[in-house]
Protein backbone atom coordinates (compact mmCIF):
# COMPACT_ATOMS: atom_id res chain seq x y z
CA UNK A 1 0.00 0.00 0.00
CA UNK A 2 0.94 3.55 -0.37
CA UNK A 3 1.66 5.69 2.62
CA UNK A 4 -0.69 7.53 4.07
CA UNK A 5 -2.31 9.70 7.09
CA UNK A 6 -5.80 8.75 7.99
CA UNK A 7 -7.96 10.98 9.92
CA UNK A 8 -12.33 11.60 10.20
CA UNK A 9 -13.53 14.32 12.01
CA UNK A 10 -17.27 13.00 11.63
CA UNK A 11 -18.55 11.31 14.70
CA UNK A 12 -22.04 9.34 13.63
CA UNK A 13 -25.18 8.51 15.23
CA UNK A 14 -26.76 6.16 13.73
CA UNK A 15 -30.13 3.87 14.60
CA UNK A 16 -33.51 4.56 14.41
CA UNK A 17 -34.43 7.88 17.05
CA UNK A 18 -30.79 9.08 16.96
CA UNK A 19 -31.65 12.88 16.24
CA UNK A 20 -34.51 12.63 19.09
CA UNK A 21 -31.68 11.70 21.21
CA UNK A 22 -28.91 13.33 20.58
CA UNK A 23 -29.61 16.53 18.23
CA UNK A 24 -30.28 18.76 21.81
CA UNK A 25 -27.19 17.64 23.17
CA UNK A 26 -24.92 18.44 19.79
CA UNK A 27 -26.25 22.07 18.99
CA UNK A 28 -26.23 23.02 23.07
CA UNK A 29 -22.79 25.87 22.54
CA UNK A 30 -24.58 27.49 19.52
CA UNK A 31 -27.43 30.29 19.95
CA UNK A 32 -27.94 30.49 16.28
CA UNK A 33 -28.42 27.63 13.81
CA UNK A 34 -29.05 27.60 10.06
CA UNK A 35 -31.36 25.71 9.15
CA UNK A 36 -30.76 24.15 5.57
CA UNK A 37 -32.83 21.96 3.44
CA UNK A 38 -33.81 21.73 -0.12
CA UNK A 39 -37.05 21.90 -2.48
CA UNK A 40 -39.70 21.14 0.19
CA UNK A 41 -40.07 17.38 0.55
CA UNK A 42 -38.37 17.04 4.12
CA UNK A 43 -41.73 19.45 5.03
CA UNK A 44 -44.45 17.02 3.30
CA UNK A 45 -42.34 13.76 5.17
CA UNK A 46 -42.74 15.53 8.49
CA UNK A 47 -38.86 15.69 8.86
CA UNK A 48 -38.44 18.86 8.63
CA UNK A 49 -41.48 19.82 11.55
CA UNK A 50 -39.68 17.40 13.76
CA UNK A 51 -36.21 19.03 13.17
CA UNK A 52 -37.60 22.43 13.90
CA UNK A 53 -39.55 21.51 16.90
CA UNK A 54 -36.25 20.19 18.23
CA UNK A 55 -34.57 23.57 17.65
CA UNK A 56 -37.58 25.53 18.80
CA UNK A 57 -37.34 23.55 22.35
CA UNK A 58 -34.15 24.14 22.94
CA UNK A 59 -34.12 27.60 22.48
CA UNK A 60 -32.32 28.06 19.44
CA UNK A 61 -32.61 31.39 17.11
CA UNK A 62 -33.49 29.14 13.71
CA UNK A 63 -32.18 30.93 10.19
CA UNK A 64 -33.82 29.13 7.55
CA UNK A 65 -32.05 28.43 4.41
CA UNK A 66 -34.05 26.45 1.95
CA UNK A 67 -34.16 25.51 -1.77
CA UNK A 68 -31.13 23.92 -2.64
CA UNK A 69 -31.64 22.15 -5.77
CA UNK A 70 -30.20 18.57 -6.69
CA UNK A 71 -27.19 19.77 -8.03
CA UNK A 72 -26.39 22.96 -5.76
CA UNK A 73 -25.48 26.11 -7.83
CA UNK A 74 -22.14 28.58 -6.74
CA UNK A 75 -24.59 31.13 -6.98
CA UNK A 76 -26.71 29.58 -4.02
CA UNK A 77 -23.47 28.94 -2.17
CA UNK A 78 -23.05 32.70 -2.29
CA UNK A 79 -26.69 33.28 -1.03
CA UNK A 80 -26.12 30.98 1.61
CA UNK A 81 -22.47 32.33 2.39
CA UNK A 82 -24.19 36.04 2.83
CA UNK A 83 -27.20 34.76 4.96
CA UNK A 84 -24.81 32.83 7.35
CA UNK A 85 -22.60 36.24 7.46
CA UNK A 86 -25.11 38.51 8.09
CA UNK A 87 -27.44 36.23 10.63
CA UNK A 88 -24.04 35.27 12.67
CA UNK A 89 -25.15 31.85 12.26
CA UNK A 90 -23.09 29.61 15.02
CA UNK A 91 -23.47 26.54 13.26
CA UNK A 92 -25.57 24.94 9.49
CA UNK A 93 -27.59 22.35 10.10
CA UNK A 94 -28.14 20.42 6.67
CA UNK A 95 -31.19 18.33 6.37
CA UNK A 96 -31.41 16.12 3.23
CA UNK A 97 -29.13 14.29 1.21
CA UNK A 98 -25.35 14.75 -0.74
CA UNK A 99 -26.82 17.99 -2.51
CA UNK A 100 -27.75 19.76 0.73
CA UNK A 101 -24.76 18.23 2.75
CA UNK A 102 -22.42 19.72 -0.01
CA UNK A 103 -24.12 22.75 -0.36
CA UNK A 104 -24.27 23.19 3.31
CA UNK A 105 -20.08 22.37 3.17
CA UNK A 106 -19.85 24.87 0.63
CA UNK A 107 -21.58 27.87 2.27
CA UNK A 108 -19.41 27.12 5.36
CA UNK A 109 -16.07 27.36 3.41
CA UNK A 110 -17.49 30.57 1.43
CA UNK A 111 -18.51 32.46 4.48
CA UNK A 112 -15.31 34.44 5.59
CA UNK A 113 -12.63 32.90 2.94
CA UNK A 114 -10.94 36.01 2.01
CA UNK A 115 -10.86 36.28 -1.94
CA UNK A 116 -12.85 34.81 -4.43
CA UNK A 117 -14.01 31.31 -3.25
CA UNK A 118 -14.86 29.85 -6.81
CA UNK A 119 -11.67 30.33 -7.75
CA UNK A 120 -9.53 29.69 -4.51
CA UNK A 121 -11.05 26.36 -3.07
CA UNK A 122 -12.94 25.13 -6.66
CA UNK A 123 -10.75 26.02 -9.49
CA UNK A 124 -8.04 24.38 -7.85
CA UNK A 125 -7.35 22.74 -4.69
CA UNK A 126 -6.63 25.54 -1.99
CA UNK A 127 -5.15 25.95 1.47
CA UNK A 128 -8.03 26.83 4.49
CA UNK A 129 -6.19 29.34 6.80
CA UNK A 130 -9.29 29.48 8.49
CA UNK A 131 -11.80 27.71 10.31
CA UNK A 132 -14.97 26.97 8.64
CA UNK A 133 -18.58 27.36 10.05
CA UNK A 134 -19.30 24.45 11.93
CA UNK A 135 -21.87 22.09 10.00
CA UNK A 136 -23.96 18.87 11.45
CA UNK A 137 -26.45 17.45 9.22
CA UNK A 138 -29.13 15.17 9.17
CA UNK A 139 -29.38 12.37 6.48
CA UNK A 140 -32.26 11.63 4.85
CA UNK A 141 -31.28 9.95 1.45
CA UNK A 142 -27.83 7.56 0.67
CA UNK A 143 -25.85 7.53 -1.87
CA UNK A 144 -22.80 10.55 -2.04
CA UNK A 145 -20.94 9.55 1.29
CA UNK A 146 -20.96 13.43 1.72
CA UNK A 147 -22.15 13.47 5.59
CA UNK A 148 -18.27 11.48 6.19
CA UNK A 149 -15.89 13.84 3.75
CA UNK A 150 -15.61 17.27 3.31
CA UNK A 151 -16.11 17.53 -0.14
CA UNK A 152 -18.92 20.12 -2.30
CA UNK A 153 -19.38 18.89 -5.38
CA UNK A 154 -20.76 22.46 -6.75
CA UNK A 155 -22.04 23.53 -10.41
CA UNK A 156 -20.76 27.04 -11.68
CA UNK A 157 -23.11 27.94 -14.41
CA UNK A 158 -21.64 30.67 -15.58
CA UNK A 159 -18.35 28.71 -16.21
CA UNK A 160 -20.21 25.22 -17.25
CA UNK A 161 -18.15 23.78 -14.70
CA UNK A 162 -18.92 21.04 -12.08
CA UNK A 163 -16.39 20.40 -9.62
CA UNK A 164 -15.37 19.78 -5.53
CA UNK A 165 -12.49 18.85 -3.63
CA UNK A 166 -12.36 16.99 -0.34
CA UNK A 167 -11.41 19.55 2.19
CA UNK A 168 -10.50 17.75 5.80
CA UNK A 169 -11.65 21.54 7.41
CA UNK A 170 -15.14 21.00 5.58
CA UNK A 171 -16.64 17.59 7.59
CA UNK A 172 -19.16 17.79 9.34
CA UNK A 173 -18.89 17.88 13.31
CA UNK A 174 -21.48 15.03 13.72
CA UNK A 175 -24.04 13.14 11.18
CA UNK A 176 -27.25 11.70 12.50
CA UNK A 177 -28.32 8.65 10.30
CA UNK A 178 -32.03 7.55 11.14
CA UNK A 179 -32.21 4.63 8.27
CA UNK A 180 -36.27 5.21 8.60
CA UNK A 181 -35.85 9.15 7.37
CA UNK A 182 -34.67 7.54 4.14
CA UNK A 183 -38.12 5.48 3.88
CA UNK A 184 -40.02 8.02 1.72
CA UNK A 185 -37.36 8.41 -0.76
CA UNK A 186 -38.34 7.17 -4.02
CA UNK A 187 -36.98 3.95 -4.90
CA UNK A 188 -35.58 4.82 -8.17
CA UNK A 189 -33.64 7.27 -6.23
CA UNK A 190 -32.92 5.20 -3.56
CA UNK A 191 -31.40 3.07 -6.88
CA UNK A 192 -29.57 6.04 -8.51
CA UNK A 193 -27.69 6.78 -5.06
CA UNK A 194 -26.86 3.26 -4.00
CA UNK A 195 -25.09 2.68 -7.59
CA UNK A 196 -23.56 6.16 -6.63
CA UNK A 197 -22.12 4.57 -3.89
CA UNK A 198 -21.18 1.70 -6.12
CA UNK A 199 -19.29 3.79 -8.58
CA UNK A 200 -17.41 5.39 -5.71
CA UNK A 201 -15.73 1.77 -4.61
CA UNK A 202 -15.23 0.64 -8.34
CA UNK A 203 -13.49 4.52 -8.87
CA UNK A 204 -11.27 3.20 -5.50
CA UNK A 205 -11.11 -0.23 -6.42
CA UNK A 206 -10.04 0.20 -10.01
CA UNK A 207 -6.74 2.15 -9.72
CA UNK A 208 -3.28 1.62 -7.86
CA UNK A 209 -1.65 -0.66 -6.31
CA UNK A 210 -3.15 -3.41 -7.38
CA UNK A 211 -1.17 -6.26 -5.55
CA UNK A 212 -3.04 -7.34 -2.61
CA UNK A 213 -3.99 -4.97 -0.12
CA UNK A 214 -6.76 -4.11 2.60
CA UNK A 215 -8.25 -1.19 0.93
CA UNK A 216 -9.28 -3.61 -2.19
CA UNK A 217 -10.26 -6.35 -0.22
CA UNK A 218 -13.07 -4.50 1.73
CA UNK A 219 -13.75 -2.92 -1.61
CA UNK A 220 -14.87 -6.06 -2.68
CA UNK A 221 -16.66 -6.87 0.31
CA UNK A 222 -18.63 -3.75 0.02
CA UNK A 223 -19.50 -3.67 -3.88
CA UNK A 224 -20.95 -7.27 -3.32
CA UNK A 225 -23.15 -5.89 -0.58
CA UNK A 226 -24.03 -2.89 -2.56
CA UNK A 227 -25.44 -4.99 -5.00
CA UNK A 228 -27.25 -7.54 -3.22
CA UNK A 229 -29.04 -4.55 -1.52
CA UNK A 230 -29.79 -3.13 -4.31
CA UNK A 231 -31.48 -6.29 -5.29
CA UNK A 232 -33.64 -6.27 -1.81
CA UNK A 233 -34.41 -2.93 -2.46
CA UNK A 234 -35.72 -3.93 -5.88
CA UNK A 235 -38.14 -6.31 -4.54
CA UNK A 236 -39.05 -4.50 -1.14
CA UNK A 237 -38.37 -0.57 -1.30
CA UNK A 238 -39.63 -0.69 1.83
CA UNK A 239 -36.70 -3.25 3.48
CA UNK A 240 -35.14 -1.31 6.41
CA UNK A 241 -32.30 -4.20 6.45
CA UNK A 242 -31.10 -3.05 2.86
CA UNK A 243 -31.98 0.90 3.42
CA UNK A 244 -29.56 0.74 6.47
CA UNK A 245 -27.12 -1.35 4.95
CA UNK A 246 -27.02 0.75 2.01
CA UNK A 247 -27.32 4.19 4.24
CA UNK A 248 -23.91 2.95 6.30
CA UNK A 249 -22.16 1.54 2.61
CA UNK A 250 -22.89 5.08 1.20
CA UNK A 251 -20.73 6.62 4.06
CA UNK A 252 -18.10 4.05 3.79
CA UNK A 253 -17.54 4.95 0.20
CA UNK A 254 -16.59 7.92 0.94
CA UNK A 255 -15.06 8.81 3.82
CA UNK A 256 -11.92 8.25 2.86
CA UNK A 257 -11.06 4.59 4.39
CA UNK A 258 -11.50 2.61 1.24
CA UNK A 259 -8.88 5.74 -0.51
CA UNK A 260 -5.85 4.73 2.10
CA UNK A 261 -2.83 3.48 -0.04
CA UNK A 262 -4.57 3.81 -3.46
CA UNK A 263 -4.51 6.56 -6.03
CA UNK A 264 -8.08 6.53 -6.99
CA UNK A 265 -9.22 6.57 -10.87
CA UNK A 266 -12.03 9.30 -10.52
CA UNK A 267 -12.03 9.86 -14.50
CA UNK A 268 -15.79 8.32 -14.85
CA UNK A 269 -17.02 10.60 -12.04
CA UNK A 270 -15.34 13.83 -13.85
CA UNK A 271 -17.10 12.98 -17.28
CA UNK A 272 -19.84 12.51 -15.29
CA UNK A 273 -19.83 15.49 -13.70
CA UNK A 274 -19.45 17.70 -16.71
CA UNK A 275 -22.98 15.91 -17.95
CA UNK A 276 -24.40 17.04 -15.35
CA UNK A 277 -23.25 20.77 -15.50
CA UNK A 278 -24.78 20.46 -19.16
CA UNK A 279 -28.02 18.90 -18.12
CA UNK A 280 -28.66 19.01 -14.42
CA UNK A 281 -28.98 15.15 -14.62
CA UNK A 282 -28.84 12.66 -11.59
CA UNK A 283 -25.21 12.00 -11.15
CA UNK A 284 -25.99 8.36 -10.22
CA UNK A 285 -27.84 8.12 -13.86
CA UNK A 286 -25.21 9.22 -15.51
CA UNK A 287 -22.49 7.06 -13.83
CA UNK A 288 -24.60 4.16 -14.96
CA UNK A 289 -24.42 5.24 -18.23
CA UNK A 290 -20.80 6.02 -18.69
CA UNK A 291 -19.26 2.84 -16.31
CA UNK A 292 -19.82 -0.13 -19.18
CA UNK A 293 -18.28 2.12 -21.85
CA UNK A 294 -15.50 3.60 -19.84
CA UNK A 295 -14.19 0.60 -18.52
CA UNK A 296 -14.61 -1.29 -21.93
CA UNK A 297 -12.11 1.46 -22.76
CA UNK A 298 -9.72 1.21 -20.50
CA UNK A 299 -9.81 -2.71 -19.62
CA UNK A 300 -6.59 -3.93 -21.27
CA UNK A 301 -4.66 -1.53 -19.30
CA UNK A 302 -5.97 -3.20 -15.58
CA UNK A 303 -6.72 -6.49 -17.17
CA UNK A 304 -5.67 -8.46 -13.87
CA UNK A 305 -7.86 -6.19 -11.16
CA UNK A 306 -10.90 -6.34 -14.08
CA UNK A 307 -10.67 -10.01 -14.26
CA UNK A 308 -9.73 -10.04 -9.75
CA UNK A 309 -13.39 -8.22 -10.18
CA UNK A 310 -15.16 -10.47 -12.16
CA UNK A 311 -14.21 -13.73 -9.81
CA UNK A 312 -14.29 -11.50 -6.43
CA UNK A 313 -17.38 -9.47 -6.76
CA UNK A 314 -19.44 -11.33 -9.38
CA UNK A 315 -18.17 -14.85 -8.61
CA UNK A 316 -17.80 -15.47 -11.74
CA UNK A 317 -16.28 -18.76 -12.54
CA UNK A 318 -12.70 -18.87 -14.97
CA UNK A 319 -13.19 -22.06 -16.37
CA UNK A 320 -10.42 -21.44 -18.95
CA UNK A 321 -10.78 -17.96 -19.38
CA UNK A 322 -7.51 -15.89 -20.24
CA UNK A 323 -7.91 -12.18 -18.29
CA UNK A 324 -8.74 -10.53 -20.58
CA UNK A 325 -12.21 -12.78 -21.35
CA UNK A 326 -12.68 -12.74 -17.43
CA UNK A 327 -12.23 -8.93 -17.47
CA UNK A 328 -14.98 -8.63 -20.85
CA UNK A 329 -17.23 -11.04 -18.59
CA UNK A 330 -17.09 -8.95 -15.53
CA UNK A 331 -17.92 -5.79 -17.49
CA UNK A 332 -20.92 -7.54 -18.92
CA UNK A 333 -22.15 -8.53 -15.87
CA UNK A 334 -22.36 -4.97 -14.67
CA UNK A 335 -24.20 -3.47 -17.72
CA UNK A 336 -26.27 -6.36 -16.91
CA UNK A 337 -26.69 -5.66 -13.56
CA UNK A 338 -27.62 -1.89 -14.39
CA UNK A 339 -30.01 -2.81 -16.67
CA UNK A 340 -32.24 -4.68 -13.84
CA UNK A 341 -31.93 -2.23 -11.93
CA UNK A 342 -33.75 0.40 -14.62
CA UNK A 343 -31.00 2.60 -14.24
CA UNK A 344 -30.55 4.69 -17.58
CA UNK A 345 -28.04 3.50 -19.98
CA UNK A 346 -28.53 6.17 -22.90
CA UNK A 347 -27.36 10.07 -22.25
CA UNK A 348 -30.21 10.90 -24.38
CA UNK A 349 -32.25 9.76 -21.63
CA UNK A 350 -30.15 11.47 -19.32
CA UNK A 351 -31.65 14.81 -21.46
CA UNK A 352 -28.70 15.26 -24.23
CA UNK A 353 -30.31 15.35 -27.69
CA UNK A 354 -27.86 16.93 -29.86
CA UNK A 355 -24.20 14.94 -30.33
CA UNK A 356 -22.44 17.76 -31.26
CA UNK A 357 -22.97 19.05 -27.93
CA UNK A 358 -21.04 16.25 -26.89
CA UNK A 359 -17.99 17.56 -28.07
CA UNK A 360 -18.22 20.68 -25.81
CA UNK A 361 -19.04 18.55 -22.95
CA UNK A 362 -15.94 16.60 -23.61
CA UNK A 363 -13.69 19.39 -24.06
CA UNK A 364 -14.68 20.55 -21.09
CA UNK A 365 -13.75 17.28 -19.07
CA UNK A 366 -10.34 17.24 -16.74
CA UNK A 367 -7.93 14.46 -16.45
CA UNK A 368 -8.26 11.75 -13.25
CA UNK A 369 -4.24 11.23 -12.63
CA UNK A 370 -4.94 7.85 -11.04
CA UNK A 371 -6.45 5.89 -14.20
CA UNK A 372 -5.00 3.20 -15.19
CA UNK A 373 -4.54 5.28 -18.63
CA UNK A 374 -5.04 8.59 -19.62
CA UNK A 375 -8.20 9.57 -21.55
CA UNK A 376 -7.71 12.58 -23.77
CA UNK A 377 -11.12 14.62 -25.02
CA UNK A 378 -10.62 12.68 -28.41
CA UNK A 379 -11.34 9.22 -26.55
CA UNK A 380 -13.59 10.93 -24.20
CA UNK A 381 -15.89 12.04 -27.12
CA UNK A 382 -15.91 8.76 -28.35
CA UNK A 383 -17.33 7.06 -24.86
CA UNK A 384 -20.18 9.87 -25.37
CA UNK A 385 -20.66 8.81 -28.78
CA UNK A 386 -21.11 5.44 -27.53
CA UNK A 387 -23.38 6.20 -24.55
CA UNK A 388 -25.31 8.26 -26.96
Amino acid sequence: MNNFIYENRTKVYFGPGCVKEFLVSLIKDYDTVMLAYGMGSVKKNGIYDEILGILIKSGKNVVEFSGIMPNPTYRKVMEGARLARSSGAQIILGLGGGSVMDCCKAVALAAYCKGDPWENYWERKGVIHFEPIPVGVVVTAAGTGSECNGAAIITNEEKRRKTGYDYLACNPRFALMDPTYTFTVPKEQMISGAFDSLSHVMETYFSAPDERNVSDEISETLMQSIIRNIRMILKDPQDYGARSNLLWESSLSENRLIKLGKQCDFACHLMAHQIGAYTDCSHGQAMAVLHPVYYRHIYKSGVEKFSRFARNVWKIREQGKTDAELAKDGIDALESFIKVTGLPTTLRELGIEDQKELKEIADSCHYSPGSYRRIMPDEILEIFLECF
